[in-house]
């Protein structure tokens, strides 16, 4: 009879032997192609989130409504962990493939750069079909003006707060990979998605990818709707105050929380076992 979850163990061997080396050394276009859906993923999540956010605070206080929103942004990750669809955030956990000198740094970059840059596309795709469809004006604009409102929000954080955002963010998406790759059914994969997805919605983390859906979306609808841009809410201002911190706080969280912890107890050797 199959096991319901796989030990942690066997996954961190999985990651660094199997599955990492595979996305390292996997082709640029498939990368690209594969990029692309992720962050089209997370970006039909972050529309989902962004809908469902536009009034559920008139019913239900703001920790539910976060909650609510956080479920329906769990979709993009379940689309990406069934269809093995490529994304940056979860990648940070290929790290362990170097880790254990399967592969390079170089790869791991390349990986990375890669696939960050796919996600933009996929993530720009999706916002450019949504703002030609008219969507944005549903409820009387109020999707739009909610779209804003969550814009401004991102881009007025401070370094540090963005910074610290991104670490609690990226160790909580690592943790959903980690445990949807542990699961052995669809229905343990959705699962394990959702609830760490949820938990960071709900926390008010910052996640780059759902970032590069909320803020370009915010930057073009801020002069349709009515409500008081941030003077922050520009290409410069996404860059320099969100982007930048939330990938560093990102890495991090991924690399340091989730990866490396995982390494030291399951993986690495001792001096003896050497």
């Amino acid at each position: 009879m199959e096991h319901d979850a796989i030990s942690p163990d066997i996954v961190a061997r999985g990651i660094a032997s199997t599955s990492g080396v595979e996305k390292i050394r996997k082709r640029a276009h498939h990368l690209l192609i594969l990029g692309l859906l992720g962050g089209a993923y997370v970006a039909f999540g972050a529309e989902l989130a962004t809908t469902l956010a536009m009034d559920a605070h008139l019913f239900v206080g703001i920790g539910l409504s976060r909650m609510i929103t956080g479920i329906a942004f769990s979709v993009g990750l379940i689309f990406i962990v069934l269809t093995r669809a490529e994304l940056f955030t979860g990648n940070i956990l290929l790290v362990l493939s170097v880790f254990e000198r399967k592969a390079s740094y170089a790869g791991l970059f390349r990986n990375w750069g890669i696939v960050l840059f796919a996600n933009l596309l996929g993530s720009l795709l999706v916002v450019g079909l949504i703002i030609g469809s008219g969507l944005w004006k549903l409820g009387d604009g109020a999707l739009g003006i909610s779209a804003v409102g969550i814009a401004n929000a991102k881009v007025n954080l401070s370094f540090v707060e963005a910074l610290f955002r991104g670490i609690l963010c990226n160790w909580l998406v690592c943790l959903a990979v980690w445990l949807a790759t542990s699961a052995q059914t669809v229905p343990g994969k959705v699962l394990c998605c959702v609830f760490p997805v949820m938990a960071f919605v709900t926390g008010g983390f910052e996640h780059c990818i759902a970032n590069l859906f909320f803020i370009p979306m915010g930057i073009i609808l801020k002069g349709h709707v009515a409500v008081e841009a941030s003077p922050f809410l520009n290409v410069g201002g996404m860059v320099v105050r969100n982007l930048i911190p939330v990938i560093l706080g990102n890495i991090i969280g991924g690399v340091v929380f989730v990866a490396g912890l995982k390494w030291i107890v399951f993986l690495r050797r001792t001096p003896q076992q050497a």
